[in-house]
């Protein structure tokens, strides 16, 4: 079913105006427009890279909410091999989700990497420290020399209006621009109006609720906020029999370049990118290996067929 473009624009309208304001958004603003601004020149690509997954409050001084999956481990390394192929990264990441240059500190806590020595000093143990040098290393890197702009959120209403101002201002970057959009977002939620202002009392028994649906903001994306940019959008599903088939439907709905599709149970060996000329099946070689390496090479590569072929069959019919 195709999407109407006139609903999609007042449906998403209408979510903008009801959602709470974004905190600091005149700082985030500027931070943003000076990043961009500091990219929009040369031939280097930026990617905007989403990671984690969305929360839907319950409440409007949330003690209760709906969460999504998602650990943010995609979006991160992804961000490291994005930075490595030379882009600048805008990464949107859900707050207390895995950060780039970070995903091998431990789980349970990043003191495990440090002991005690004489006098008390800090130290690195020496099993631990090329790993903590590199990371610090890579990570100052991008930070010095203005590679990384890290935006965090929690909630749907916070991510979206990110994802708006993200992709909105680096509409001015053209073909140069890619949206690698990784973060589990939530397809439905409660509009802030119908919401609960305290916490939801217990004593009124069973909690019945009706959630709306998360207007279609892939096609707005795709066709106002950065229509000339390469898009990738990702698609999970704990049912192998219907990934593909949902896969190539948001390929054609939302006009992506790409859809990468993953399954519940082993998303972090293999992947199928879906695309107008086809699939293909990309895997991790060894548990040892990142399969996001191999999946950003591929998309650096395509991203640079869409750069210099901007007059291509699909890129004629989102942007007319």
């Amino acid at each position: 079913m195709d999407v109407d473009p006139n609903s999609a624009a007042q449906e998403a309208a209408a979510f903008f105006r009801a959602a709470p304001p974004l905190r600091d958004r005149g700082r985030v603003a500027a931070s943003l427009a000076a990043f961009v601004a500091r990219h929009s020149t040369g031939n280097g690509g930026v990617v905007c890279v989403t990671s984690g997954g969305t929360t839907v409050p319950l409440e409007q001084r949330c003690v209760r909410y709906i969460d999504n999956f998602s650990s943010g481990q995609r979006g991160a390394a992804s961000t490291e091999y994005f930075l490595k192929a030379g882009y600048a990264v805008i990464f949107i990441h859900r707050r207390g989700s895995k950060q780039p240059y970070c995903r091998f500190l431990p789980e349970d806590s990043f003191l495990d990497f440090f002991e005690l020595g004489e006098d008390s000093e800090i130290q690195v143990p020496q099993s631990h420290s090329t790993v903590v040098k590199a990371a610090i290393s890579n990570y100052r890197k991008a930070i010095d020399e203005g590679l990384l702009l890290k935006l965090p959120f929690t909630t749907i209403f916070e991510y979206l209006q990110l994802l708006q101002m993200v992709a909105t201002s680096m509409n001015c970057l053209g073909h140069r621009g890619m949206l690698y959009l990784a973060a589990a977002v939530s397809d439905f939620y409660v509009p802030w109006e119908s919401m609960a202002k305290h916490k939801i009392e217990s004593a009124g028994g069973p909690l019945n609720m009706q959630l709306s649906q998360v207007p279609k903001m892939l096609f707005i994306l795709r066709k106002n906020w950065a229509p000339s940019a390469f898009c990738v959008s990702f698609k999970l599903e704990t049912d192998p029999n219907i990934l593909l088939q949902k896969a190539e439907t948001a390929l054609k709905k939302y006009g992506m370049n790409v859809v990468v599709a993953n399954e519940l149970a082993n998303y972090k060996d293999t992947v199928v990118m879906v695309t107008s000329n086809g699939r293909r099946t990309v895997s991790r070689n060894s548990k040892e290996d990142d399969l996001e390496e191999q999946l950003t090479d591929l998309l650096v590569k395509m991203h640079s067929e869409h750069i210099t072929q901007p007059n291509s069959e699909d890129h004629q019919k989102w942007t007319s």
